[in-house]
């Protein structure tokens, strides 16, 4: 009876994992696609993983490489002289002295500084117990050379950079000089010899003195130009006037001759003689009287130096719109003054918009210019009296100086239009550029003693 009962919970045993298979069969196929997806979810998530891991090595790789190529691009530009100092920085100056004197006589204390330094052993630090064959007067005698070694390296390396400094790479070139500073400590550092900190500051400011010196002998020079383009525009203003003088003084002597003769007339006249003597000394009256005051017009301005007129004039052709020149003169004929300005340095001839007298003309010409002097184009040379403002604007600022004058709004450009124009007609109908015919060519002027400019 037992072995029947355990034969029969055999079998019901075997019927229960037969259908307990069956069942783990029919589910296993029955979820197979989600069990691949978690699976394949995690394969993926593996692979991500490791790729973001050679991701971070490249990312290091590469800031590392990057490093190493933009010290390797900076120490190249470094050498590079001739490049703008753009990824530098603009250069500001370190010192004002007035005249170049200043900057020479600073020059040579830096000179004598760095002489000094050197001969009392400031210019670096080395150690003084170091042996060489146990001993130290030949370690120190080592010592001391490589110093000398080290320091006409230097010089070197500031001499070249100091040479070539220029407008346009001195903050490079002060680049230089600390990098050069770097490297040859570093090749000091095993023997614990360096170049002082202090030494490098002279060399520094031996590097912008000379840049500076340079600079300002070139400024001095561009104002000692201008003073005698003044001293010139002057001595013709003054012949000018010296002229006007004399030519208004024989004009009032023959108008006073003929009123002389004119009244000596009347004396015998009588009728309708008598009435056309009379408007003829009347009008002799009035001929003095206007040569007197061209005489005595002359006369002040030559006695007085601040008269004169400020102008306002454009060149579009040359400079675009809205760009105008602020200038004075003093000439009696301020345009014979324009009609210099338009000589051969420019394509086309000025434009004036204005022609402002004035008792003090070189005030109202200063008080124009620093009111627009945000304004100017140039703006390192101030002397360049070019500013990019509206032509209304200078006007209401002018009048509002109290003086008298009449703006010309539009500027005439004939010449820069008019070839515009053949240029224009010459792209439309594919004809060949030609400049037009003069109508005074140069041969009418061959043998004439006169300057066609």
């Amino acid at each position: 009876m037992g072995i029947m009962i355990a034969i029969l919970f055999a079998i019901v045993s075997l019927a229960a994992a037969v259908f307990l298979a069956i069942k783990y069969f029919g589910l296993v196929k029955r979820f197979k696609p989600v069990l691949s997806l978690e699976e394949e979810a995690a394969r993926i998530q593996q692979e991500i993983d490791r790729a973001k891991g050679r991701a971070r090595k490249l990312e290091d790789s590469y800031a590392q490489a990057k490093q190493v190529h933009d010290r390797i691009q900076q120490e190249s530009a470094l050498l590079q002289e001739d490049l703008e100092d753009m990824s530098f920085g603009l250069y500001k100056p370190h010192y004002d002295f007035e005249a170049s004197e200043g900057y020479k006589a600073a020059l040579e204390g830096v000179y004598d500084r760095k002489k000094a330094m050197i001969r009392a052993d400031g210019a670096a630090n080395y150690p003084t117990n170091w042996t060489v064959n146990n001993s130290k007067k030949e370690g120190l005698r080592m010592t001391k050379n490589q110093v000398k070694l080290m320091l006409r390296a230097f010089n070197g390396e500031c001499d070249a950079a100091t040479a070539k400094v220029t407008w346009n790479n001195a903050t490079r070139m002060e680049e230089r000089i600390r990098k050069a500073f770097e490297v040859i400590n570093a090749l000091g550092v095993v023997n614990r010899i360096s170049i002082t900190p202090a030494y490098l500051d002279l060399c520094l400011s031996e590097l912008r003195l000379t840049h500076e010196y340079e600079q300002k002998k070139q400024d001095e020079k561009e104002e000692q130009k201008a003073i005698r383009e003044q001293m010139r525009e002057e001595e013709r203003a003054q012949k000018e006037f010296e002229k006007a003088q004399r030519d208004a003084a024989v004009e009032r002597d023959r108008a006073e001759k003929a009123l002389a003769a004119a009244r000596a007339e009347l004396q015998k006249a009588s009728g309708e003689h008598l009435e056309a003597i009379q408007r003829k000394i009347e009008d002799l009256e009035q001929k003095v009287a206007d040569a007197q005051a061209k005489q005595d017009r002359a006369v002040s301005m030559a006695q007085v130096t601040k008269m004169g007129h400020v102008y306002v004039i454009s060149n579009v052709g040359s400079f675009g719109e809205d760009v105008f020149k602020i200038g004075m003169t003093r000439r009696l004929e301020p345009a014979e003054r324009i009609q210099e300005l338009s000589g051969a340095s420019v394509p086309f001839s000025y434009d004036v918009h204005a022609m402002i007298f004035s008792d003090d003309a070189p005030g109202l010409e200063n008080a124009l210019h620093r009111q627009f002097t945000g304004k100017r184009l140039n703006l390192v040379n101030l002397r360049k009296e070019y500013f990019r403002v509206g032509l209304d604007e200078i006007e209401t600022f002018a009048k509002a100086q109290g003086v008298t004058l009449e703006f010309t709004k539009l500027a005439e450009a004939r010449q820069f239009r008019e070839s515009e124009a053949l240029r224009l007609k010459a792209l439309q109908t594919g004809e060949v550029l030609a400049p037009v015919e003069d109508a005074f060519p140069e041969a009418l002027f061959a043998g004439a003693g006169i300057d066609e400019e």
